[in-house]
């Protein structure tokens, strides 16, 4: 009896799984149908069969913008940023969680308290001190403050904690490593299950970042794919252009599930093969 119980609450755990996994997948699969329709048949009507009009999407999206030249500048935007959130993060979560020192607490509140405060306070304050450093028009005020991400230290930090045991790195310490040896040949292959996910998360939120690249940026060819995106969005015919407005969202995305492709193998694989590797 024990045994067919299991046996049915793995099946309708399975079963479960798949329902959540087909609602997570229906917003997609509705974004690439209306991609093929016209506005005025999202407008009508709900269906999740393909039509006609991809084409003429596609030619209305480059009408107002090429999306590759977007996607070409979120690249060298969000690559860079997403490489230095999370080693700079990964560095400052090591030294807090492994370092005592005085003050170590009072840093530590002070990313708690940055973490509560809403970036666009500081919005006017910074275009400020861009346009005063001649960085206005520049991806460098778009890429260089992503070193400093509380979210992420504080999470690395917690990470680090529960999966570092602190003999390791004494361990190293008497066998003549240094400390920045230690951190990298020790440290980042424990903590990559953490990295790989704040780096998805870092990725997606460079990506999509809208707010800070409208502000700073003021040329056509140095827009990022969300700005260029928001210039058919504002178009005076907006029902008209629905269907490519979905087409040009669906091609925004498809970086975003690369990166969690790849990166989401070493989250798996680095958890399966346990947390301290030989």
């Amino acid at each position: 009896m024990n045994g067919v119980g299991y046996r049915i609450k793995k099946r309708i755990l399975y079963f479960l799984l798949i329902l959540l996994g087909a609602a997570c997948f229906f917003p997609f699969l509705l974004m690439i149908v209306n991609a093929t329709r016209s506005g005025v048949e999202i407008s009508r009507s709900f269906t999740l069969i393909p039509s006609i009009h991809l084409k003429e999407n596609w030619n209305t999206v480059f009408d107002y913008f090429n999306p590759f030249i977007g996607m070409r500048n979120s690249v060298i935007v969000a690559v860079p940023a997403t490489l230095l959130t999370a080693y700079f993060s990964a560095l400052t979560a090591y030294g807090l969680a492994m370092y005592k020192f005085r003050g170590n607490k009072f840093i530590f509140i002070t990313i708690l308290v940055f973490m509560m405060i809403p970036g666009q306070l500081g919005l006017i304050g910074f275009y400020n001190l861009c346009t005063k450093l001649h960085l206005v028009n520049s991806y460098i005020p778009l890429i260089v403050p992503a070193m400093a991400a509380p979210g992420t230290v504080f999470f690395l930090r917690q990470y680090v904690l529960s999966v570092l045991p602190p003999s390791l790195i004494e361990a190293a310490r008497i066998d003549g490593a240094g400390e920045l040896y230690s951190f990298h040949k020790i440290v980042i292959p424990i903590m990559s299950p953490g990295l790989a996910t704040m780096g998805i998360m870092a990725f997606i939120g460079n990506w999509n970042n809208y707010l800070l690249p409208m502000i700073i940026l003021n040329k056509n060819n140095k827009f990022t794919l969300p700005v260029m995106m928001a210039t058919l969005r504002a178009s005076t015919d907006i029902q008209a252009n629905q269907g490519a407005i979905y087409l040009a969202v669906a091609i925004s995305v498809i970086p975003i599930l690369l990166v969690f492709a790849f990166f989401s193998k070493y989250i798996i694989s680095s958890i399966s093969a346990g947390a301290v590797k030989e």
